[in-house]
């Protein structure tokens, strides 16, 4: 897929972003599924690598009205609005509900608190449409006890100010942004995300202005790309994260198959493949030299939906890419190996349409 800038003729009405969002409304109707405000959609505990070096980590996912991008279509491949509670809002007090039954969770399962609080929503935690500032303010205060705290949120509703709610406590702070990838064309076409890297950019100055700051999110082999075309825009992207001041780590998330999604029936009609687990290895080992942190987690690793290999090595090259996540030694990929390795190659060296993937 060429990188080149598209006629202006692609964003009229009924076609190019406004065509996704229309196909993207008629998927997320189909959901059925009712949740309970007081329940956060999932919570864990982990092991992080942070500026400061590792620290365990409690992540919570909020059970929030939903992301506003995503109600009026959102992303091809993201399905954690359809997760949220209906009617687009969740009370102060049902919110801070959800942070103590994840505090409760870590207290039954962590012999100590654990350093660094990493905090997302189906959407951003920042927008006070989704989440009140009477909330953040709380969850600020909740955890001024602990090290580090990471707050999701879209470029738009990163501001020094909401930050303080975090830094004043005492909190080393950073924003998570969603960007998917540095190539502005792949983000939009693909992705169906409206904002620019420039608005990135500013997000990052913005997170500085608040002494806090940024991890960027990429996501790997979003639909419409090829295997080859996806590893290649990822290590651009990672490069040019890292080259943003202020933008200390950088997350690759490489795709898999959510429900209520635009990818889904993409995958369903066989014209999607998750992308490979050896192109995870590839991209970490190609930019470790990049001027960042640079990591990765594949949800669903192994499965039909989600990054894969042949199925007999999956685990074992999972366990290299959570090793090279906490050591950044890219070392850590001459260790593993499976003869599916020459058939990722061929994939790589050969695919060239997105819509017909060579190997399931």
């Amino acid at each position: 897929m060429s990188t080149d800038e598209p006629s202006p003729e692609v964003y009229e009405s009924g076609r190019g972003m406004d065509a996704h969002n229309a196909a993207m409304r008629e998927i997320r109707a189909r959901r059925d599924e009712t949740y309970d405000p007081r329940e956060p959609t999932r919570v864990w505990l982990d092991e992080d690598n942070t500026p400061d070096g590792t620290r365990q980590s409690l992540t919570i996912i909020l059970n929030t009205g939903g992301c506003r991008w995503a109600r009026a279509g959102g992303c091809t491949m993201c399905g954690y609005v359809a997760e949220s509670v209906e009617g687009g809002s969740v009370s102060h007090g049902d919110l801070m509900t959800q942070v103590e039954k994840c505090i409760e969770h870590e207290r039954e399962n962590a012999d100590d608190p654990a350093r660094l609080i990493k905090i997302y929503t189906s959407g951003s935690f920042l927008d006070e449409r989704e989440v009140p500032a009477e909330t953040r303010a709380a969850v600020g205060e909740t955890f001024a006890d602990r090290e580090r705290i990471v707050v999701e949120s879209l470029p738009d509703f990163v501001d020094a100010p909401k930050l303080a709610d975090f830094t004043h406590q005492g909190l080393e702070t950073d924003v998570a942004i969603g960007l998917e990838t540095a190539t502005d064309r792949v983000r939009h076409d693909c992705v169906n995300k409206y904002f620019d890297f420039a608005d990135f950019e500013a997000a990052c100055a913005e997170a500085r202005d608040a002494d806090a700051g940024a991890k960027a999110y990429l996501l790997l082999k979003p639909p419409f790309l090829s295997e080859t075309e996806a590893v290649a825009d990822m290590k651009s992207s990672v490069r040019r994260c890292a080259a943003v001041d202020g933008c200390h780590t950088v997350s690759m998330n490489p795709c898999n198959v959510q429900r209520y999604t635009m990818v889904e029936d993409i995958f369903h009609d066989g014209g999607y493949r998750p992308p490979w687990l050896w192109s995870v290895c590839d991209v970490l080992e190609s930019t470790a030299d990049a001027d960042a942190i640079v990591v990765s987690d594949p949800v669903g690793h192994g499965s039909d939906r989600g990054p894969h290999n042949c199925g007999e090595c999956d685990d074992r090259v999972q366990t290299a890419i959570k090793d090279f996540d906490l050591r950044q030694d890219p070392s850590v990929f001459e260790q593993v190996a499976c003869e599916c390795e020459l058939t990722w190659e061929a994939v790589v060296e050969h695919e060239r349409s997105f819509g017909m993937p060579l190997a399931r």
